[in-house]
């Protein structure tokens, strides 16, 4: 007896909706943040896009998510910050404020976190 191929009978047709949820935080610097320093954030410290206090800083989905941090409306290097999701006092954002750099008291800080959240439907 011959070898046969064995295919499926139907034929899926897979649909994939990345679904991203975007939030972005803002902060004003309140006095001028000199060199080699760290320049902590706390949720409490960050308002949203309406103009409220923030409640929380969103968690990172595991290999899903990313966030960017932009100064004076300049995306910063990654390396520079370390973040932790949260609720009011528990969340917040370092900024490592490297050698001969210094952020100016009024510069806003934007914190942008992506999550994307994927469905697959095979039908």
């Amino acid at each position: 007896m011959s070898l046969k191929i064995i295919k499926l009978a139907g034929t899926p047709n897979p649909k994939i909706s990345l679904l991203p949820t975007v939030t972005r935080l803002f902060h004003v610097v309140p006095e001028t943040i000199s060199e080699n320093s760290t320049h902590k954030i706390d949720t409490s410290q960050f308002f949203n896009d309406s103009g409220e206090v923030a409640q929380e800083l969103p968690n990172l989905n595991m290999n899903n998510s990313y966030f960017n941090v932009y100064i004076n409306g300049t995306l910063q290097m990654d390396d520079n910050f370390a973040y932790t999701a949260g609720e009011e006092g528990i969340g917040s954002l370092l900024i490592s404020i490297s050698e001969e750099s210094d952020i100016l008291k009024g510069s806003p800080i934007v914190l942008e976190v992506i999550n994307f959240n994927p469905e697959i439907s095979l039908y």
